[in-house]
């Protein structure tokens, strides 16, 4: 059954055009093709990845945080309470006031008390500023590095040129050892990207990010499988173009550099639209739908990988959604006061980007929750405060 299975899978008129098998892709004469047996290694390479991850968070985004500065808030914690405990952890974390009411009673505090309580609890389940700092810094040097070297790759080939040129003679087209260490080191960062998304900072596009790892990693393994290598390299390189911008904005935020973060921003912004706004769809999808009909009769590859570069463009779709939300936000000066917390992210894209006297706020992150007591005792303590901050007298806000 599983032999049947295999058969099934590797149909050729699933994988290539007609009158083309596989035996013409066979190595011969110093030409090498692409194999799915290439891409085995990349799995071992994942879990490798997550290793030098952790050193590198440890050895190098640690010290780095201390040195631009990265302070951590000081989180006031919730006083250990079996009643509230056991309702936010197997119920809700956001109690209805009919909730509120109801836990006052079984555990003999105030509303208030109960409140407060679930403030402090959900800013504890919240991640630091310090794992925000080392998770940006290590996409910020993949990126950074994998765009370098993803030019290296194509920056002299035909194709970088005349997108003509990527289906000059397909599906028999070899490859060089450069194109094959570019596809293993993006698969293999993309696969531990999937593995930790589980306990990396999770924001409010946490699916979103699924769906754009796996789709990703179909399209990187399919285009390998099927020999679109040639318009692989473009989209992968096309698409590290712009995050390593995005992770250094999240590095500076974290550390303060107000002005540094926004203006890298902007960079971003205007660099993200236009490669996945305009680029992709107008350049990179027009080569892959159009340009394939010329030379031989659609088949189920073809249908199937640009379905997945249609799912990678939604997404891009909605990844600009919140960008230029953001924007408008520093643009019109309508941004909130303070710094908050932080996708992407995935553009994951975190906490507040701030501006002078602005602050443009990471449309999928969740804010650090006011503690309405501790503002109370501050004020007690130094007087009245401004958005939950003392006013100095020289009437500039303490910064966190």
């Amino acid at each position: 059954m599983f032999q049947t299975l295999y058969s099934y899978f590797w149909w050729e008129r699933l994988w290539l055009p007609a009158n083309v098998t596989w035996a013409d892709l066979e190595d011969q004469d110093g030409r090498v093709y692409a194999k799915a047996s290439d891409l085995y290694i990349t799995l071992p390479l994942a879990f490798l990845f997550l290793v030098v991850r952790h050193l590198f968070e440890t050895y190098v985004a640690t010290p780095l945080a201390g040195l631009l500065n990265v302070k951590e808030k000081i989180r006031l914690k919730a006083t250990p309470n079996a009643v509230l405990e056991k309702f936010y952890a197997a119920t809700t974390k956001h109690p209805k006031q009919a909730d509120v009411e109801m836990l006052s009673k079984k555990s003999g505090c105030t509303v208030r008390q109960v409140e407060r309580w679930f403030r402090r609890r959900r800013n504890q389940d919240r991640p630091s500023l310090l794992k925000k700092f080392r998770e940006a810094s290590w996409r910020f040097t993949f990126y950074l590095i994998a765009f370098i070297a993803g030019m290296a790759v194509i920056v002299d080939k035909p194709w970088f040129y005349d997108l003509r040129e990527v289906w000059k003679g397909y599906p028999v087209q070899s490859m060089v050892p450069s194109q094959y260490w570019y596809y293993t080191i993006e698969l293999s960062f993309y696969w531990s990207l999937l593995f930790s998304i589980a306990s990396d900072v999770k924001r409010k596009d946490f699916k979103e990010q699924i769906i754009h790892h796996v789709a990703t990693i179909i399209l990187i393994s399919f285009s390998w499988f099927a020999n679109y290598i040639r318009a692989g390299t473009l989209i992968m390189a096309l698409h590290d173009s712009s995050d390593y911008l995005l992770e250094s904005a999240k590095m500076f935020n974290y550390a303060g550099w107000r002005n540094t973060c926004n203006n890298i921003f902007i960079v971003f912004a205007a660099v993200f639209i236009v490669t996945r706004l305009v680029i992709l769809p107008f350049w990179i999808m027009h080569c892959t739908i159009v340009y394939p009909l010329e030379l031989y009769p659609a088949f189920f590859g073809y249908y199937f990988f640009n379905v997945m570069m249609v799912v990678l463009l939604l997404l891009h779709i909605f990844w600009a959604y919140l960008i230029i939300r953001m924007a408008q936000k520093f643009i019109t000066g309508k941004a909130r006061g303070g710094l908050g917390t932080a996708r992407g992210s995935q553009p994951r894209r975190e906490a507040q980007l701030r501006g002078k006297g602005a602050v443009v706020e990471d449309e999928r992150s969740d804010r650090e929750e006011t503690d309405n007591s501790e503002e109370e005792e501050e004020a007690a303590k130094n007087g009245p405060l401004s958005n939950g901050h003392p006013v100095l007298n020289n009437n500039h806000r303490k910064t966190d």
